[in-house]
């Protein structure tokens, strides 16, 4: 039980509680007496200063003060222990409190002389200096004029049943609110740690379902706090994870399915020949060679993809003047556009800042986005390639006029083997890699790929790259 993180949680904020609350107790309990005392001193201080000062006033000097010491300390004590030591009724023994509480002040006159010992620091007729009375002593004043001092006690030998009784409740008024403190950190320990716990096993079952291989999961976010953030992070794992595995599956049926095509057309007409049927022409090995060259193709773009991912593919950047890389992409492509009627033209200026980039690369990249919008742009349409300066970053962009990309289908079109219409293959012949190495590509090299497009009137790819100085 003590291995759940719910039992050590509530027990933590306890045992935080109870060492708080037996501190807090403690202090007070050995203060409380303390303070008490000092009140309890202060107050009859305070009397037996206005009780000398009245004596002095009445006598005129400290004559005869020893012998009326006793009935000047009596003045201050409470009203029922205002008789002697054996004059109470009936001449009994007062309680030992009266005892205790008489006797203990000393008194100085002006000039440091003990007249009244009350402790056996002060000795009778011992003479105190003028630093030790300021510290020590309470002055006693007439008409303005310090005439004695007063010498307070240290401690009390006991209390008054009252003065116990008061610290008796505050001792019992400690445990009670101890008590209650532990009571109540129970509770919010127990509950804190409930609220604390319950996400963290809701991410457990739901990491032990995907290892089990129930990838997609998701658990509810209770809170914003870092808790609230993991379950998030979690949630976009959980979702990132399945497409990731669903992309991996399609991507497998996909390979297939293109290896499957050529092999069967090579095999078809191989076995042909082989057994008589058809004979070996000029035309058909051309046709058998164009299936192998598309599989030599297909192998690899999937290991230029392969080395991109792992960070091992040969790039040779060098300063590349974007205004001369599309004239000269164009150059290439214009024969094969005039024949399917489709206009490509460049629009750059000659002041944009170059670029460092692999040019062979690029042009690779530029084959790939002209190939796809010579592709789906009708005849009669327009292919346009530009290049502008935004800020300190090149924008290459490859327009055309053609049909256009649902708006759900093109935050996919870099990915792997995805195609917008899988049924136009046959006759498009993509293995449908061409964008994914263009992002690759691109991205290998610092820049940034993305892609704007409206059904009907065409599609814009942006290339990004800084610019250099």
């Amino acid at each position: 039980m003590m291995r759940s993180l719910y039992w050590k949680l509530s027990l933590a904020i306890l045992l935080a509680a109870f060492t708080t609350a037996g501190l807090f107790a403690i202090f007070i309990r050995i203060t409380s007496a303390d303070r008490l005392m000092q009140f309890v001193i202060d107050q009859q201080r305070t009397k037996l200063v206005q009780a000398l000062s009245e004596y002095y006033q009445t006598q005129g000097s400290w004559k005869d003060i020893r012998q009326n010491w006793g009935e000047v300390e009596r003045q201050t004590l409470p009203e029922e222990w205002q008789h002697p030591i054996g004059e109470g009724e009936n001449r009994d023994p007062l309680p030992p409190q009266v005892r205790e509480r008489r006797g203990l002040f000393s008194l100085a006159d002006a000039s440091g002389y003990v007249l009244v010992s009350g402790a056996p620091e002060y000795p009778q007729d011992f003479q105190l200096d003028v630093q030790r009375l300021k510290e020590e002593g309470t002055p006693i004043t007439v008409d303005g004029q310090t005439v004695g001092v007063l010498l307070s006690p240290q401690r009390l030998i006991n209390f008054r049943p009252e003065e116990a009784r008061f610290l008796s409740r505050v001792n019992q008024a400690l445990v009670i609110g101890g008590a209650g403190a532990l009571l109540i950190a129970l509770i919010v320990g127990v509950f804190l740690a409930r609220t604390l716990t319950r996400p963290i096993k809701d991410l457990t079952l739901a990491a032990t379902r995907m290892a089990q291989g129930e990838l997609e999961q998701q658990v509810e976010v209770r809170s914003r706090d870092e808790i609230g953030q993991l379950a998030q992070a979690f949630n976009l794992m959980s979702q990132q994870i399945a497409r990731a595995n669903q992309l991996r599956r399609q991507m497998t049926a996909d390979i297939a399915h293109d290896l499957r095509t050529p092999l069967t057309v090579i095999g078809g007409y191989i076995e042909s020949m082989r057994d008589g049927v058809l004979k070996p022409t000029p035309q058909r090995l051309d046709l058998i060679y164009q299936e192998i060259e598309r599989l030599q193709k297909m192998v690899n773009d999937l290991r230029m993809l392969s080395q991109a991912d792992a960070g091992e593919l040969n790039l040779h950047p060098q300063p590349v003047q974007p205004l001369a890389l599309l004239e000269r992409t164009a150059q290439l492509f214009q024969h094969h556009a005039s024949q399917v009627g489709i206009t490509l033209n460049v629009d750059a200026k000659d002041h944009i800042a170059s670029i460092l980039v692999d040019e062979d690369r690029m042009m690779q990249v530029l084959d790939n986005l002209i190939s796809n919008a010579l592709r789906y742009t009708p005849s009669g349409g327009k292919v346009t390639l530009r290049a502008r300066m935004d800020g300190k970053t090149v924008l290459l962009q490859v327009a055309d006029t053609g049909s256009g990309i649902p708006a759900e289908e093109l935050p996919h079109i870099f990915e792997r083997f995805h195609r917008v219409d899988p049924s136009r293959y046959s006759e498009s012949g993509g293995s449908g890699l061409g964008l994914a190495i263009v992002r690759a590509l691109v991205e290998a090299q610092g820049g940034k790929v993305s892609a704007e497009s409206e059904l009907g009137k065409g599609t814009t790819i942006f290339l990004e790259f800084p610019a250099l100085d």
